[in-house]
């Protein structure tokens, strides 16, 4: 018999795309589902009826979930954009298309559900979500349901959703542990909303870092933001006024540090004066910052890819009576530069 590789080696293209273009899914250039077809006329190709039933009771689609976040270019923000780049490079590997939706300001709760209905997607995946009453429940449902969906850098402890996540904890344990050993010892902590598991875990972290190494949390320099860079910036006077009282700094995410070095500098602090200072995410910009920032590396874009891999086999075993949900935790890595370092001009 001939096999699907076969047609996709005549025609130049990958198997998802042969499988596409025979099933009627999705969309693609004329000249590419030509070439397909022809080449299937040529090897006599007829894919089997299991496969065919598969394909043409799905969409071929996949819609992912963003927050609704007025006045921000989240497309532009590292984290979002790879994310987004990793669901995009997987699905495309299974022949599947992505739907991006914003999550509705109203009516969450019937809102997920209902997207497998009105946009006929065949699973989800969910970004930015948070410890909320509502959206807690809009999720039970959809796991009720037994609708396949995937929440991504987000932990419900005791749901047994499909999560992709990282090691938040540890690797905000190793940030501050680096800043201990550097002879820090009075080490302020900004951190991004409570209802994001990641700013309880980084928090944790935080702690624990602390306490393995005989200090005590000290309340007064713990402050909050939105993991905005505006937020870093608009707490750059708090931290002013406890200069004597701070001599490093850990950020929940490299925008609020970035935000905070700039404002630290604006009220007339130069940089190789500045505070020690370590970030998390690694986003490309840590790299360009004066000093260059110290930073906690998350692997968004595999996280982006294991969940659009891990969901879209999963929907494919469910036409075969098989379904479960899977956790995976991908690890963190201290990428450390000259934010973090101690060096003379800081000891002066």
């Amino acid at each position: 018999m001939v096999s699907r590789k076969e047609v996709a080696n005549l025609a130049k293209v990958s198997e998802a795309t042969v499988s596409r273009v025979l099933n009627n899914v999705g969309s693609m250039k004329e000249e590419t589902r030509q070439r397909v077809i022809d080449a299937a006329k040529v090897l006599n190709y007829a894919p089997s009826a299991l496969a065919r039933n598969f394909a043409t009771s799905k969409s071929g689609s996949i819609g992912v979930i963003l927050p609704y976040l007025p006045k921000v270019n989240m497309f532009s923000t590292y984290f979002f954009s790879e994310i987004l780049s990793g669901i995009g490079s997987m699905s495309r590997e299974f022949g599947y298309d992505l739907l991006l939706l914003f999550r509705p300001m109203d009516d969450v709760l019937n809102y997920y559900s209902q997207l497998f209905h009105t946009h006929k997607v065949d699973a989800l995946i969910v970004l930015g979500s948070k410890e909320d009453p509502i959206e807690l429940e809009a999720l039970r449902r959809l796991k009720e349901e037994g609708r396949h969906f995937c929440l991504i850098n987000q932990h419900y402890d005791g749901e047994g959703f499909s999560e992709v996540d990282a090691t938040h904890e540890k690797g905000s344990y190793e940030a501050v542990t680096h800043l201990i050993q550097q002879g820090y010892k009075d080490i302020a902590f900004i951190n991004g909303p409570d209802e994001y598991s990641n700013s309880r875990e980084r928090s944790a972290g935080y702690r624990r870092a602390l306490h393995d190494h005989g200090l005590e949390v000290n309340e007064s320099l713990l402050f909050r933001g939105n993991f905005g860079r505006k937020s870093g910036h608009a707490v750059a006077p708090l931290v002013y006024a406890r200069l004597n009282e701070v001599d490093a700094l850990f950020a929940s995410n490299d925008r609020m540090a970035i935000g905070l070095q700039q404002g630290l500098r604006e009220i007339g602090i130069p940089w190789n004066q500045l505070p020690a200072m370590i970030g998390f995410d690694d986003s490309d910009i840590a790299e360009l910052t004066t000093p260059s920032l110290s930073s906690v590396k998350v692997p968004f874009f595999h996280m982006g890819e294991l969940a659009a891999e891990n969901l879209l086999s999963r929907l494919r075993q469910s036409s075969l009576g098989l379904q479960d949900h899977f956790q995976i935790q991908l690890p963190t890595e201290l990428m450390i530069r000259e934010s973090s370092l101690r060096t003379e001009s800081k000891e002066e």
